[in-house]
């Protein structure tokens, strides 16, 4: 997760547009609003795109991000709610289960910024939601442009395995290459 560091990397620069999603789950309002601010804050800075994505809770922020990876054209993605402990086990489950689907699909390739805040209070939630002091939305804003900065400088290195399309060719003064009986079986 990022944020709460003494360690800022700065922005990364891209030579191509980059467009994130913010995926939020806006259960507490004045914790909501600060953290999509500080988010918008960092993506603008760095010259992103960005679109805001409202789901009902924090589980649902996975299936969000999934949903949005396989029907649009983000190169990223950023996952900001807040969970604050209550006298029940919900919270552990919500925690443990919304940060393991986002690192399931930070495995499969997706760059993800994880700045779903977990607490114990409300207190607790202002400072992290606060970007002047823990600011983890921005951090995790931040850790989404780093990580599509490092795909995209892996891309470009790829090399391909196996058959190439475009890459068989037909042997010179093989004159049938029209003719479909002429093609091996």
């Amino acid at each position: 997760m990022a944020g709460h560091s003494d360690n800022d990397l700065g922005l990364p620069e891209f030579d191509d547009p980059v467009k994130v999603a913010l995926v939020i789950a806006p259960y507490y309002t004045k914790i909501s609003e600060a953290q999509l601010a500080s988010a918008r804050g960092v993506l603008e800075a760095a010259g992103a795109k960005h679109e805001t994505i409202e789901v009902p809770g924090s589980l649902e922020i996975p299936t969000a991000i999934t949903l949005a990876n396989r029907l649009s054209n983000f190169d990223g993605f950023v996952a900001l709610g807040c969970v604050i402990r209550g006298r029940t086990s919900h919270y552990d489950v919500v925690v443990e289960q919304s940060a393991h689907g986002l690192m399931l699909l930070g495995l499969q390739g997706l760059c993800i910024g994880n700045g779903i805040i977990t607490v114990e209070n409300m207190e607790q939630a202002e400072e992290r939601a606060d970007s002047e002091r823990l600011d983890t939305a921005g951090g995790a804003a931040q850790a989404a442009l780093h990580l599509i900065a490092l795909a995209r400088n892996w891309q470009s290195t790829r090399k391909d395995v196996g058959f190439v399309p475009g890459s068989y060719q037909v042997a010179e003064g093989d004159d049938d290459d029209d003719d479909p009986e002429s093609f091996p079986v």
